[in-house]
């Protein structure tokens, strides 16, 4: 068929980016050749919308071994010869209309760029938004999605070892499924997405190419509608023990020595892999498209380049050296056919029976190559009016206290997520450290040293809704504050950025600003950005989600010892507050799910002040001074207090200091606070060593929770409360 302008708009390009593929090739681009930059100048594949402030966040420095976007995923020093490999990647919009699927995929996909790199996976964490939970379609999309992730992450047999959960109206529509991968490789034995080497073989390996996923990139790159069931077909289906094979497979054939490059085959398939590698090493490829192993008959050459079908890899291989790779293959029991060789022209041409399907320069496809980068126009958004005319005077105080804490230990938000974790398999592998040592961050061994490392997924959208460069930072705070918290010192972040149509001037400003407080509060914690994910278009006829930069932070436990849990250990340690506090309710739960405040600022935050309280938790911990550390979050100090009592339950006694607004006293969420618990006799020591502001708030004991001199209950019945919430919600639904 011939390609028109019409043909180009309806694959998702502009007229501009029509004109530019032409003035690339020299003529006017056949189907195949459209189809491939359609996908590839995606905002999906090229972040033509984002790169030029993804270029501003600190992407050197600290511990990292590769800088950010080099390769598939970020690679830092942890010692003894060792390198973590992580990263986190949205789900979204395939979520959104087939949430099974849509979310195990992710699961596969972040996977593949753990062990692409060479690194074992060894933990998995996830980040999900979702609507009201009381309504059908969501818990349809909950329950689909917790099976999805649980499903691929317990037959691929890597722990999921943290993650949260958040529901607000503003994701009915667009659920957001971010799911985060770690892994862990001997430095020096990293794998390169590259291709060099003219006449080395092209291999493709793992499962058969099939029509699903077609277009994945390009549907991920638009808003969604009511109607988006219908793009099914833009769907992947994944097979995790397929992905078990592939990735014994992928590591024995690294190990060979055989290995020139390797790839993943994730977004856009196999001309995003093949124009990637090529790109990076400045050569080209002659690709025979009939070669390709196929599940489908009379699959057409632009469905074999577009196909988003999972668990395959590019590998890029010695000459010489083709029958090892394919004996590993067969070892394991999986396809793997010779698709191609290296060429030195920069050229890619795709043949199917002999025949030239497609002529395209490499470097013409991939980001900081030939694909576009836009400059987009910003500006503050007119609900910040609102959220500036927030005045807490106007906001009466509660008189029960105790039902206000009910209604926040119950609310979703807040409330335990037992029903989803226990879905999930958290100790295959025997590294997870707190199944049964509860901590702000996931905890896990690394097999063979006296450390571990430290894993957290953090963002609260309500505060980047409200002040896009302070909740921004906040979430990276929050990140190292969990860390720090669990013992651990962070070492660097990956990021899921979700937003809304970038085309949207108010949108982009949420963008824009939430890129410098990130950059801002990562300079300041020393937590280069090693990579990570944008996810636009998160946004339906009602508008756009909230702006959610997740932020997907690792960390270092230099000891064993050094781990530190959340929970009350003992009968009669004192509980303190370190850190300083404020009368503020602004963004908290209590303001919006309870005062039906819907704008007011992001909470009370200070950057120094917050790195100084993390210098003195750490040393807290370090000098063995406290028994337990508990971040303020969600529901504030109350919260805090509550969760701190139910893992033993052991009963706590607390007084609110009289200069505060008791509801922001025990409910606001001002950052910057950590409650711990010390023994009597350290009293003395424990308040010497601080150098932030600090408050004994009581003592731990009995099995009930005092306030104020009021007895509000046994810890067990509030425990009960907290556990059942979402248990209760999805009970019709399993």
């Amino acid at each position: 068929m011939e390609v028109t302008l019409s043909t180009a708009t309806q694959l998702g390009l502009t007229e501009e980016e029509y004109e530019k593929i032409k003035e690339i090739l020299g003529r006017n681009p056949n189907f195949n050749e459209i189809s491939a930059y359609s996908v590839m100048w995606s905002e999906h594949c090229s972040y033509k919308n984002s790169i030029k402030w993804l270029k501003t966040l600190p992407r050197e420095g600290g511990r990292l071994l590769v800088k950010a976007g080099e390769e598939n995923a970020g690679l830092m020093d942890i010692g003894d010869g060792l390198g973590l490999v992580f990263k986190i990647e949205s789900h979204n919009h395939p979520s959104a209309v087939e949430p099974f699927q849509g979310a195990a995929t992710g699961v596969g996909g972040i996977h593949r760029d753990i062990f692409t790199m060479g690194a074992r996976p060894v933990a998995a964490l996830n980040s999900l938004r979702f609507g009201n939970p009381e309504k059908d379609r969501t818990q349809y999309l909950i329950n689909g999605v917790v099976k999805g992730i649980g499903h691929y992450g317990n037959c691929f047999g890597v722990p999921t070892v943290g993650g949260e959960v958040y529901f607000e109206e503003c994701y009915h529509t667009n659920p957001l499924v971010n799911a985060m991968g770690a892994g862990i490789l001997r430095v020096g034995e990293s794998v390169s997405a590259i291709a060099e080497g003219e006449g080395n073989p092209v291999f493709i390996a793992g499962s058969a190419t099939g029509k699903d996923g077609i277009g994945g990139a390009a549907f991920a790159s638009a808003d969604l509608h009511e109607d988006s069931a219908e793009d099914l077909p833009s769907v992947q289906v994944g097979d995790p023990f397929q992905e078990k094979k592939l990735l014994e497979a992928c590591l024995e054939i690294i190990h060979s020595g055989a290995l020139v490059g390797m790839q993943d085959m994730g977004a856009a398939g196999i001309i995003c892999s093949t124009s990637e590698t090529s790109a990076k090493g400045n050569v080209g490829m002659d690709i025979d498209l009939e070669k390709v192993p196929t599940r489908q008959k009379d699959m057409k050459a632009w469905e074999l380049l577009l196909s988003e079908s999972q668990e395959r890899m590019l590998l890029i291989v010695k000459k010489g050296r083709e029958k090892e790779v394919l004996d590993i293959f067969e070892k394991w029991d999986l396809p793997c056919s010779q698709i191609g060789t290296v060429n030195n022209s920069g050229i890619l041409r795709f043949y199917m029976h002999g025949e030239l399907e497609a002529e395209i320069p490499a470097e013409s496809l991939v980001l900081g190559g030939g694909a576009p980068v836009y400059d987009r126009e910003y500006r503050e958004p007119k609900y910040f009016e609102k959220i500036k005319a927030f005045d807490i005077n106007t906001i009466s105080q509660e008189s029960d206290l105790k039902g206000v804490a009910e209604k926040l230990i119950t609310n979703p938000n807040i409330a335990s997520k037992k029903w989803i974790y226990d879905q999930y398999d958290s100790m295959v592998g025997g590294a997870t450290m707190n199944t049964n040592d509860p901590s702000d961050a996931a905890v896990v061994w690394i097999q063979g040293t006296k450390r571990a490392l430290a894993f957290t997924t953090d963002c609260n959208s309500r505060y980047v809704f409200a002040d896009p460069f302070t909740g921004c930072m906040i979430a990276v705070a929050e990140a190292a504050r969990n860390i720090v918290c669990s013992g651990g010192k962070p070492l660097g972040i990956s990021n899921c950025l979700n937003f809304g149509n970038p085309y949207d001037p108010e949108v982009y400003y949420q963008f824009v600003k939430s890129i410098q407080g990130m950059s801002e509060a990562c300079k300041k914690f020393d937590t280069p950005v090693t990579g990570g994910n944008v996810s636009f278009y998160n946004q339906s006829p009602d508008g756009p989600v909230y702006p959610t930069p997740v932020i997907a932070m690792a960390g270092i436990l230099d000891s064993l010892d050094d781990k530190m849990s959340l929970y009350f250990k003992n009968e009669e340690d004192l509980i303190y507050l370190v850190g300083k506090n404020e009368d503020d309710l602004n963004s908290s739960e209590y303001l919006h799910k309870i005062k039906g405040i819907e704008y007011s600022p992001a909470p009370y935050f200070n950057l120094e002040e917050e790195f100084q309280l993390h210098e003195n938790i750490t040393k807290l911990i370090q000098s063995r001074l406290i028994n337990s550390a508990h971040d303020l979050a969600e529901g504030g100090l109350f919260v805090a207090l509550a969760e701190s009592a139910f893992y033993k339950g052991i009963g706590f006694k607390v007084n609110a200091a009289q200069s505060y607004r008791k509801d922001a006293y025990w409910f606001g969420e001002a950052q910057g606070r950590v409650v711990v618990t010390v023994s009597p006799g350290k009293q003395k020591e424990f308040e010497a060593a601080l150098n932030v502001p600090f408050e004994l708030l009581g003592t731990t004991g009995g099995d009930s929770i005092i306030i104020d001199n009021e007895d509000w209950g046994k810890v067990a019945e509030w425990h009960k409360k907290y556990v059942s919430v979402l248990t209760d919600l999805m009970s019709g639904n399993e």
